[in-house]
């Protein structure tokens, strides 16, 4: 299977456009029950990420997670809202108009005007479309120091802050590990990420919550979440190691991370971005459903 990062995606859209007790709970998730109709609770709001399904076109994706119940996509451009509204499907995370970088972000003042306009732009028409969430990142290092870089978001996103505040959108950075998929991204550590919160002031910033990311780079996500859930506005999902399925082959146990997020009473997304290992596009599909399956407590 031809591997696929967010970034080899950002790119083409640029381009073009656990312990042996919880093994057998997890694998309860047999084929039979996959085939199954499955209702979903409600407790959770569940949403998958475009980039991690791109082998399917996004109104065939659209589609598909239809079938399963869901009623969002995470990470859409403008350009693409109006298949989503087609379907009837609600963008859960959005990404701007412009340019989309992961390393070159809000840490540094090289990036700013072109991040505010950007923003400035979009801002407006994600409220209009009736979604609330756009994510930004803080950019590589580079050699700068933490603090700095610390320093560089709070100057730059202030100046777009007021705007979010008007419209009711949530501009979300995202948290990413720097050991294993995005080496030397400042925003890799939740402490790092809630101290940007606290000196923005504004209930319009928050982060998007990555687990698998900080899973690798700090662990401790169900602790970190009671503690801090009141910075984190959306959360991402995926298997470690690997960034595959969320199932009994790796070292999360999702359905206790969810409860927790539950009961913080989030009423937010939580969007699957794993990369499914099935060779398959009806085998992906239901890795998927399986997923939302596990999450759904």
């Amino acid at each position: 299977m031809k591997r696929t990062s967010r970034r080899d995606a950002l790119k083409q859209l640029a381009a073009g456009s656990l312990a042996a007790g919880t093994l057998t709970s997890l694998s309860s998730f047999t084929e039979n029950k996959m085939e199954e109709t499955y209702k979903l609770k409600g407790n959770i709001n569940h949403s998958v990420c475009q980039w991690t399904y791109n082998f399917l076109t996004l109104d065939e994706l659209c589609v598909e997670v239809k079938k399963l119940g869901l009623k969002a996509i995470d990470l859409i451009a403008p350009k693409d809202w109006p298949t989503l509204q087609q379907h009837g499907i609600h963008c859960s995370m959005c990404y701007t108009a412009g340019k989309i970088s992961l390393t070159e972000g809000w840490n540094n003042k090289e990036f700013h005007a072109g991040l505010v306009k950007d923003f400035t732009e979009t801002i407006p028409l994600v409220a209009k479309a009736g979604y609330q969430n756009l994510i930004c990142f803080s950019g590589n290092r580079k050699g700068m120091d933490d603090e700095t870089g610390m320093k560089n978001c709070v100057e730059g996103l202030k100046q777009i802050m007021g705007l979010a505040e008007q419209h009711n959108v949530i501009i979300q950075m995202e948290l990413f590990n720097s050991k294993v998929d995005h080496k030397d991204y400042m925003c890799d550590k939740s402490a790092w990420g809630i101290e940007l919160c606290k000196r923005i002031g504004s209930p319009n910033f928050k982060l998007l919550y990555d687990i698998y990311h900080m899973q690798i780079n700090e662990g401790d996500v169900i602790r970190t979440i009671q503690e801090n859930h009141l910075y984190f506005g959306h959360y991402h999902t995926a298997g470690v190691p690997g960034r595959h399925e969320i199932d009994e082959t790796q070292e999360l146990y999702y359905p206790a991370i969810m409860k927790a997020i539950v009961a913080t009473g989030y009423k937010g997304y939580v969007a699957q971005e794993f990369r499914p290992t099935a060779k398959e596009s009806k085998d992906k599909i239901a890795a998927l459903k399986k997923a939302v399956k596990i999450c759904d407590v």
